[in-house]
């Protein structure tokens, strides 16, 4: 039994211009997948491995794991080559862009080198990086271009080599050194130019080989050369070649370490000794029938395999796989906690749960745009408890789960939630494991043709209903509570109900109206008044609506009804004037430089989210993420790739967890969170505390700020000392975050900068906290000792 470990014309640029990456670890946190594997770099102690736009190293003695990601200043573009150079404790980082990046590793911070990226000479389509050769103390960079030298030690480019007929640009795919010459494998054939000769700017001199095609890899063990084109490995003799193995598959991936070589293909991974002799070979069928990327052999007969997702039976990725060539028994699998992709379509953050789907659908509400058979991600405090597809399956006969798109978790319990199948109908899953799943054989939900349902937009009410939107059918509202479905029949607005592909988005206000956002249909409003159903919908240019496929709408704590298009942002200041028929749409207009002008004008908004304090959190396509005041009139935060972590402008989703107030943002390229101190508010006094506390001299009191947690939402707070004297003091509606008051209140959290009426830093001592709701008139005392 196999035994599983889970350890989690030419240039010359005589100068390099770098750009340092800020460090975000204080913050922000990221949430990147580490399952789908690219390519590798090794040393004798450590492992780099890079996944689609992010790092992790193993350390094999330690087996101690750590990443890097746009946390620690990663672009967040596709990572196509990575090298780790020991002897300088740096990790050299090609992304296809043409970006390089080098991470120190001693001082954990990140610098960019834009030559490449920036080069006007260089096609824009032939900037990738494909491999770094580390020689001597020169870094060989193949690329889509050619080849440019890297000097480590002065970190700076020296000649870049177009190799391709008459000093044209062509792929080079890898290179090495082997004798005399430098060997670079390109499209069109491999090619070899003279070490000594400081002509190889020109590209007449270099050597062709005598086989044309498009060769992948070239390597060199201590005696011998290798190349590969398609399923053939050749033994390279100068300009001549002689084909030594054919395999029954496109090979992948060739690897060598001294005298022995690795070569990958999808379904396996084949070691050979130095006579090419078979050692050992591995298949991703006894592998859970996942697939491999990469492989290199190790020290002590051990080998190293990269996996990827299988599109086609729903298996996963798995990181890296440690095969050991002699007790062939022992596999450990290695990667960081991870969810299943970076690309989620759909996230929901509740008490510490985060759940998370990858399948979805289009921006018209087709299959394309969607993933199909991805399984579940699910966080839990931190780790990462996932449910893959085939174990879902396993469940079902037909139809499957496919295209899992929206969820929604059960406010009383966050380890239960409801799954949106966009072709199966719903999935209850409890902790991993499925409970009950729900489509026209045993709830209200409707198929569109034979049992394929459409699926879409779901959430809780506050009195613990689950409501679910099924497209392209009469019945398109459902919902479920006590074991009960009912059913809402919009063709009073949707007629046909096969005009309108989809739905956004579902939200409730405080006086039961339910608001939806339709393809087609512009915003719907829905509530029952005894016994009687009343709609109303709003859409057209003649009432202000830029377009009439919604793509979210929250209701906020005033019962203004926020919503997002393809083409701007609007509300209606009065949920129950909307359900009532008499809404007006209006835009939010604010002043820039003197100047009127409207918010987010023409922009995609892809989601709203309201947090504890009011404050609106608004995603959008191409543009980043936006933390707005209340009212829309302050722009607290702008985040975008270039000043945050986030590694795509592109935000697919936003989720906010309430009582912790951290924001999870999903994106084209990863999932990160923002540590945003707001939290929303209690009922009662009775969990409120401060941190931390003691407030210790190490702790920077005016930046990151004493927390007290766990306010109610109508509150004053007096700081006082140990003698009864006022410190400061604030109230919720008054001393709102962000206006520069030393105590400041934010949803359930207020926060203290250490200063006292007079701005000035408050000396070593204990401090009084009380707490008083003007509401309820309940009081609590706490109190704070800092010392400094």
């Amino acid at each position: 039994m196999v035994l599983l470990k889970k350890i989690l014309a030419f240039f010359i640029l005589i100068s390099s211009t770098y750009i340092t990456a800020q460090n975000f670890e204080d913050s922000w946190k990221g949430h990147f997948s580490y399952l789908d594997i690219k390519t590798f770099s090794q040393s004798e102690t450590k492992l780099y491995v890079s996944a689609e736009n992010a790092i992790f190293s193993y350390d094999k003695l330690s087996n101690e794991i750590t990443t890097i990601s746009t946390i620690q200043g990663l672009s967040g573009d596709n990572i196509t080559a990575i090298e780790y150079v020991e002897s300088k404790n740096k990790l050299y980082v090609g992304f296809d862009t043409g970006l390089i990046q080098i991470y120190d590793e001693i001082n954990n911070s990140t610098f960019s080198v834009v030559d490449i990226l920036d080069k006007p000479t260089i096609l824009p389509n032939r900037k990738a990086i494909n491999d770094f050769n580390f020689v001597s103390d020169r870094l060989y960079i193949s690329a889509d271009f050619g080849v440019s030298v890297f000097f480590v030690d002065e970190e700076e480019f020296g000649d870049t080599y177009f190799i391709g007929p008459g000093n044209s640009q062509i792929t080079v795919n890898q290179t090495t050194i082997f004798g005399d010459y430098i060997y670079a494998a390109t499209e069109q054939n491999y090619r070899r130019g003279l070490l000594s000769n400081s002509n190889l700017i020109d590209s007449n001199e270099w050597e062709t080989g005598s086989l044309a095609g498009n060769w992948v890899n070239i390597v060199s063990t201590e005696t011998d050369l290798f190349a590969v084109n398609d399923r053939r490995v050749y033994r390279v003799n100068g300009l001549n070649t002689n084909s030594v193995l054919t395999l029954p598959e496109t090979i992948l991936d060739l690897t060598s370490y001294q005298n022995r070589l690795a070569v990958t293909t999808f379904r396996r991974v084949r070691s050979y000794a130095e006579n090419l002799s078979v050692i050992e070979q591995f298949t991703a069928a006894s592998y859970n029938g996942t697939r491999f990327t990469k492989a290199i052999l190790s020290d002590n007969d051990k080998l190293f395999v990269g996996t990827e997702k299988h599109p086609t039976n729903g298996k996963p990725g798995f990181g890296v796989v440690l095969y050991d060539l002699i007790d062939t028994d022992n596999v450990t699998e290695i990667h960081p906690e991870s969810p299943f992709l970076n690309r989620f379509f759909q996230i929901e953050a509740k008490a510490g749960h985060v759940w998370g789907t990858h399948g979805g659908h289009s921006i018209t509400y087709g299959f394309s745009g969607g993933i199909r058979r991805t399984g579940l991600s699910h966080l839990i405090d931190e780790e990462w408890r996932n449910i893959p597809y085939d174990s879902l399956r396993q469940t079902f006969t037909n139809p499957r789960p496919d295209f899992l798109g929206y969820v929604s978790v059960n406010p009383t319990n966050p380890n239960n939630a409801m799954i949106s199948s966009f072709w199966y109908g719903v999935v209850e899953v409890e902790g991993n494991q499925v409970v009950e799943k729900y489509n026209n054989q045993n709830s209200t939900l409707d198929p569109l043709y034979g049992s394929v349902h459409y699926t879409l937009a779901s959430k809780y009410d506050s009195d613990g209903t689950y409501w679910v939107l099924n497209g392209r059918v009469s019945e398109s509202l459902n919902s479920f509570q006590n074991n009960q479905w009912s059913s809402v029949n919009l063709d009073e607005i949707i007629n046909p109900p096969n005009s309108n592909l989809g739905f956004g988005e579902l939200s409730f206000d405080g006086n039961g109206n339910i608001f939806m956002a339709t393809h087609g249909y512009g915003l719907i409003s829905y509530k029952e008044v005894n016994g009687e159903k009343i709609f109303n919908n709003i859409s057209g240019i003649e009432n202000n609506m830029p377009d009439n496929s919604i793509k979210t709408v929250k209701v906020d704590q005033n019962n203004q009804v926020w919503f997002g298009t393809g083409k701007g942002l609007r509300v209606v200041y009065n949920s129950e004037e909307f359900a009532s028929g008499n809404a007006i749409v209006e835009e939010i207009i604010i002043s820039e430089n003197g100047e009127a002008s409207e918010l987010l004008f023409l922009q995609y908004v892809t989601d709203i989210e309201v947090d504890g304090a009011n404050n609106k959190w608004i995603g959008t396509l191409d543009n980043g993420l936006f933390y707005f005041s209340s009212d829309g009139q302050q722009t607290i935060y702008h985040f975008t790739k270039d000043n945050s972590p986030l590694p795509d402008n592109d935000i697919l989703d936003i989720s906010i967890d309430e009582f912790s107030g951290r924001v999870y943002i999903a994106t084209e390229k990863g999932l990160v969170s923002f540590g945003s101190q707001t939290s929303k508010p209690q009922e009662t006094l009775e969990e409120a505390y401060v941190y931390p506390n003691p407030v210790r001299p190490g702790f920077n009191i005016v930046d990151d700020k004493v927390k007290i947690v766990g306010l109610t939402d109508n509150m004053n707070i007096k700081i006082t000392d140990i003698e009864g004297n006022l410190v400061t003091e604030a109230e919720t509606k008054r001393n709102g975050k962000f206006k520069n008051f030393n105590l400041e209140v934010d949803g359930g959290t207020a926060l203290w900068n250490g200063k006292n009426l007079a701005g000035k830093i408050v000396a070593s001592g204990v401090y009084v906290v009380l707490l008083n709701d003007l509401t309820t008139f309940e009081t609590k005392v706490l109190k704070i000792m800092l010392i400094r």
